[in-house]
């Protein structure tokens, strides 16, 4: 099926050759605040995130109550939580009737509003006012979102968070049966931002992603501490990084301490454009900055004694000594130089200047 090797999202085109798009996800860390909600806007935006995104969920149709209360306890990241799984998404979901103040403050601040839809309804409600949407992990086999998404005619962002390839192909199908414009992206979803999980966030699926559908747009869904892992990301090919967002690791929520706090989030994008600077283009060449040492680091042919115009010149008149100035015989060219005739004379020290050697007539 074809899908698109570029994406836009409102202003900015994203593909492999251009600088990676990154999405602060401020999900819940609003915690039920729309005041607190607008502060992560521009908080975010100061920091150096190209979108604010949140998640549109309504306990009754996102968790079954009876279904969580069935297990013996709550497990993973969830263990943390002082409330039931059914309380705590019900007090931390983004409430739909602040879309208008969200939306007015994403456009004061100049950053794009995005958000994770997590039933119809959502994405009934926001098709016309997102750039894109963003369908988290654990919607992965949920095809009849997927497919609701999909027909918007928006860029879709795939999470693929605790997923096998079989599910990843699935849906990439399903997606690009009614869209071609997918960003599909690497993610592991343990949330409890130990240092352990660098030994799961396997990098190089994008690897795997890239040889099966090449060229498309690839991204990566982080929860890891630091930046270590946006990095290697940025550096097999995600051109979309998201990573969670507030303003205070110490605040009780379920997102807020494996979360980037405005300081560690700038340094995650000014770390990711110096990589992106250093990565290039992969043209091997002599670069612009490297004219002047080439000159003093490169060693040059010079004359060991002085010598009169007319010597046949030996090895034995030559030695490689640094600096090459331009003109200069580099040392590579020994063997073609040996038996040559002076066309002057030369002073002890000085390098071999390919003029100075006698043309044939």
């Amino acid at each position: 099926m074809k899908y698109d090797t570029s994406l836009r999202i409102g202003t900015h085109e994203i593909s492999l050759d251009t600088p990676a798009y990154f999405i602060a996800d401020i999900a819940a860390n609003h915690d039920g605040d729309l005041e607190r909600a607008k502060e992560l806007i521009w908080k975010s935006k100061e920091a150096g995130a190209d979108c604010a995104k949140f998640q549109h969920f309504l306990a009754d149709k996102i968790v079954s109550k009876v279904g969580f209360e069935g297990q013996k306890g709550q497990v993973s990241h969830q263990a943390k939580w002082k409330k039931s799984v059914t309380e705590v998404y019900d007090q931390y979901h983004t409430r739909r009737d602040w879309t208008p103040e969200l939306l007015e403050t994403c456009r004061k601040a100049d950053i794009h509003f995005m958000t994770t839809p997590y039933d119809i309804e959502a994405v009934d409600m926001f098709r016309d006012i997102v750039p894109a949407f963003k369908i988290g992990s654990g919607d992965i086999t949920y095809h009849g979102e997927i497919e609701h998404i999909a027909k918007t005619g928006k860029p879709v962002l795939l999470a693929t968070g605790a997923a096998t390839m079989a599910e990843v192909e699935a849906a990439v199908e399903l997606t690009l049966r009614h869209n071609p414009q997918l960003c599909l992206m690497q993610c592991n979803t343990n949330y409890t931002g130990s240092a352990e999980n660098f030994k799961y966030v396997n990098l190089r699926v994008l690897q795997t992603f890239a040889a099966r559908w090449p060229g498309m747009v690839l991204g990566f869904s982080d929860h890891t501490p630091g930046h270590s892992a946006v990095l290697g990301a940025v550096t097999l090919g995600a051109r979309v990084v998201e990573k969670h967002f507030t303003d205070d690791n110490s605040r009780d929520g379920p997102d807020h301490s494996f979360a980037l706090n405005p300081v560690t989030w700038r340094s995650m994008v000014d770390a990711t454009r110096e990589l992106e600077a250093a990565l290039g283009d992969g043209v091997k060449r002599i670069e612009r900055n490297e004219t002047e040492t080439v000159v003093i680091q490169r060693r040059a042919l010079r004359f060991k004694t002085a010598l009169e115009a007319g010597t046949v010149l030996a090895e034995d008149h030559l030695e490689a000594l640094r600096p090459c100035p331009d003109g200069a015989v580099s040392p590579d060219a020994l063997s073609h130089i040996v038996g040559k005739r002076l066309s002057s004379d030369k002073e002890a020290g000085k390098e071999l200047l390919w003029t100075d050697l006698e043309q044939p007539s």
